[in-house]
């Protein structure tokens, strides 16, 4: 995987829903994702049984759609296969798609989950064909050619074992306050910007985490007791994090753990 040499990734993302049955059915039977543990309170998924999202009931937690949070969730397929497979997969399953496309370093298709969480399901260039300057990486959003994605695709019969979350990418009150967050207390570079949004990454990645203000410009600090992001599991290997928790400005939680114990 492109993301897989870089000292900092993401692991696994949490999230606080409102119906888990039918939000967890939803991650299995669209979006490909196995069950790997389950009780009356959350839902444990992953691939081959390496975890990589969990859902956390909450029945009395309030939607905020306008808070900072969630952006989305987003899966990195290995291949452009796959991505075909999923894209045909969801088609017959009349999934409905909020967009679809090229960004000059993955391809990318867009979706929400039942309680409105967004979703990414993409798949890498190879890293040579990445327009690079530095740190920067040059993205674009171009029209993806859904036709040429399905010209070859196999059985979908769930997410492929290398399956990981490339990337997340956050609403946020501040642009600005975000990126000396992320760039000071995590340690990723700066990558991409646009006037209201940033992009994030380690060892050379397009991006592990993206900000913008798009729709919470201004916002403060997340109130509890609502739905969506719960926290962000960050794989930092020996010597480049020490083991934490952090929060960012808007109630964000981020778990840092060292990348061989999460292995083990």
């Amino acid at each position: 995987m492109a993301t897989s040499d870089a000292p900092i990734t993401i692991g696994q993302v949490a999230l606080t829903v409102r119906d888990l049955d039918k939000t967890a059915k939803f991650y299995e039977d669209v979006i490909g994702l196995g069950l790997i543990k389950r009780d009356g309170e959350s839902a444990l998924l992953g691939a081959e049984n390496i975890p990589l999202f969990e859902l956390r009931q909450d029945k009395n937690a309030m939607p905020s759609p306008n808070e900072a949070g969630l952006f989305h969730t987003a899966f990195l397929l290995p291949t452009r296969q796959d991505l075909g497979s999923w894209l045909v997969h969801a088609s017959e399953r009349g999934v409905r798609l909020e967009g679809a496309s090229h960004h000059g370093v993955s391809e990318a298709l867009y979706l929400n989950d039942p309680e409105g969480n967004g979703i990414e399901i993409y798949r890498d260039l190879p890293r040579d064909e990445w327009a690079r300057s530095g740190n920067a990486v040059h993205m674009t959003t171009r029209p993806l050619d859904l036709k040429s994605l399905t010209q070859k695709f196999g059985n979908w019969t769930g997410v492929p074992k290398d399956t990981v979350i490339g990337h997340v990418h956050l609403r946020v009150g501040d642009v600005t306050e975000a990126a000396n967050f992320i760039t000071q207390k995590i340690g990723m570079v700066q990558t991409f910007q646009l006037p209201s949004a940033r992009w994030f990454g380690s060892g050379g990645y397009h991006h592990h985490l993206a900000v913008n203000e798009w729709q919470s410009q201004g916002v403060g600090r997340r109130p509890a007791g609502t739905t969506g992001l719960a926290s962000i599991e960050l794989l930092a290997e020996p010597n480049v994090l020490p083991s934490n928790i952090i929060t960012d400005p808007w109630g964000t939680e981020f778990k840092i753990i060292a990348a061989q114990s999460r292995a083990a």
